[in-house]
């Protein structure tokens, strides 16, 4: 009875042993994303962990960092724990902290290295990859010792028979690794020739959808603008091919593959497809023996001629084959300018890979990336306000200018402003315009007979006025109040606007006289009496 209590029991702790031993053999893997802000690293990076938009990080800190478990194509069992790092920017204070989580010394065996180009800023692409690839090497250096020499051509190893492994996707060959072994080249010219701790390393060019676009944001809606203000023709098309016989050129160098990507989901799934594969390069068992089977196979061929979908992965390309886009490109040359600029250290020197870059993309050989605008820290809410206390404190009623009138000096005769007056006395008692347009009812224009109005005010005393009709309410504005022959400013523009209101009695006579009045002879001038013209009411003389 013992016994079989105890086979339960057994069963139960090999299973747990079994689960523990199966985690624990997981591998791990790592990749860097390397690029400046604002390049699309973020996208990228959620490409590469399948992560959806709520899942990902929404905020970039000093040091990014995701994970995600690699399932296989039935998405039953675990193949790979993977593990993606990224940086902001190229700032020392960013890059210092990579030591810290993926030093070369454990971890080189295990990450690639992804660098972002933004397609956006073309003119930017050899100075950023002369940037990154300087700090990838020198943080694959580590700590000199024994012990990292032995890493460093342990990679490199891997990577060149790779790169001589190398078949196309889909060929006889591919499917037989044994078949391989005896077919072994050497490298071509310009292959592999930097990267001495062997990083597996992936170019991608992000927003390859956008390279057409105007980059100096004078195009108009319906024209499409290539670099330097050029329309999308036969010219802009061959700095499209330059620019990427270029970067070929350079990736060559250090067994990098290119990748273009856009917000195609089949582009990221090429990218991320193709990183597992790089970072399962298989390690030979012996020497003269076929390589091991990749877990992560690579099924997409290369495509060269798909401008906004280039893929050239590692193995594929070649010097022949760059010439084939553009054959007046010199590779060699260009090479040679690469090495030019590394050796001259901080400055690139004139007739160097940067300076020859500047030509291809003609007018915009000049732009410069545009920094970022200064970060607005706002004050604290009780600063602010305390800050403006005295001047919150001041009346600042608008109506405090009209009721508190301000002489304006400087000129004789000095004018008094505010001449409307106070904008909420009573001292204006002047009929509204709804009375004024009965008043102005109250005359037949037919007959010129006046009609009763129902009310009308009781004009007003005569006041001596000069023999002429003030052309403005202002003509009398110069007088003081209270001084001998003036009035004051109510007085005034009351008599101003009732002489307007008020009907002309005798308005029919006098235009009747003045119609059969005799003109003077030609020559002979009349007499003043003659055109003196007739006084009216109050004093107004009449038109």
């Amino acid at each position: 009875m013992s016994v079989r209590s105890s086979s339960p029991v057994q069963e139960l702790w090999s299973s747990i042993l079994n689960s523990v031993s199966s985690t624990r053999s997981i591998p791990s893997k790592n990749i860097l994303v390397l690029g400046e802000e604002h390049t699309g690293k973020s996208t990228l990076v959620k490409a590469l962990l399948r992560k959806t938009e709520d899942e990902a990080q929404s905020a970039d800190f000093a040091l990014g960092y995701g994970w995600a478990d690699v399932k296989d194509d039935a998405d039953e069992d675990t193949l790979a724990r993977l593990s993606v790092y990224s940086v902001p920017s190229s700032a020392p204070s960013h890059l210092a902290l990579v030591d810290h989580f993926l030093p070369p010394r454990t971890s080189l065996p295990h990450t690639s290295v992804v660098i972002v180009l933004d397609w956006t800023r073309p003119w930017t692409f050899v100075s950023q990859l002369e940037k990154w690839l300087k700090w990838v090497e020198h943080w694959a250096e580590g700590e000199k010792g024994r012990d990292l020499d032995m890493l460093h051509d342990e990679a490199k190893e891997r990577l060149r028979l790779h790169i001589q492994h190398y078949t196309e996707p889909g060929s006889t060959d591919s499917s037989n690794p044994a078949s391989l072994s005896s077919t072994l080249l050497p490298l071509g010219d310009g292959i592999l020739t930097s990267n001495a701790a062997g990083v597996p390393i992936i170019v991608v060019c992000t927003k390859a959808d956008l390279m057409d676009d105007s980059l100096s944001g004078t195009a108009g809606p319906s024209q499409s603008l290539g670099i330097g203000g050029m329309t999308k023709n036969s010219m802009w098309e061959e700095r499209q091919d330059a620019i990427i016989q270029v970067l070929r050129t350079i990736c060559l160098k250090y067994g990098a593959a290119l990748f273009y990507t856009t917000h195609a989901p089949q582009t990221l799934a090429n990218l991320r497809s193709y990183a597992l594969h790089l970072l399962f390069i298989p390690t030979p068992v012996a020497p003269n023996e076929p390589l091991p089977r990749n877990p992560f196979p690579f099924a997409q061929r290369a495509n060269a001629l798909d401008r906004d979908r280039i893929l050239i992965p590692v193995g594929w390309d070649s010097w022949g084959k760059i010439k084939i886009l553009r054959e007046d490109f010199d590779v060699r040359r260009w090479g040679e300018g690469w090495e030019s600029d590394l050796d001259s250290g901080e400055a690139a020197p004139v007739g160097g890979a940067q300076d020859w870059f500047k030509e291809i993309l003609g007018p915009h050989q000049d732009i410069q990336a545009k920094a970022p605008p200064p970060l607005i820290v706002p004050k604290a809410e009780q600063a602010f306000l305390s800050s403006h206390y005295e001047a919150l404190q001041k009346d600042r009623d608008p109506r405090a200018t009209f009721r508190q009138p301000i002489a304006v000096s400087g000129q004789a005769g000095a004018v008094e402003a505010g001449v409307v007056g106070p904008m909420g006395s009573s001292s204006f008692n002047l009929p509204g315009v709804e009375k004024a347009m009965q008043e102005m009812e109250t005359e037949d224009p037919h007959s010129g007979r006046e009609v009763p109005a129902r009310t009308t005010p009781a004009p007003m005393a005569p006041t001596p006025r000069p023999a002429r009709l003030p052309v403005s309410p202002t003509d009398t504005i110069g007088r003081t109040p209270g001084t001998p022959g003036g009035n004051s400013q109510t007085e005034v523009l009351q008599n101003f606007f009732q002489s307007l209101l008020v009907p002309n009695r005798s308005g029919s006579s006098a235009r009747s006289a003045s119609v059969a009045q005799p003109k003077a002879p030609s020559g002979q001038a009349l007499s003043p009496s003659a055109t003196a013209p007739a006084e009216g009411v109050n004093g107004v003389p009449e038109k």
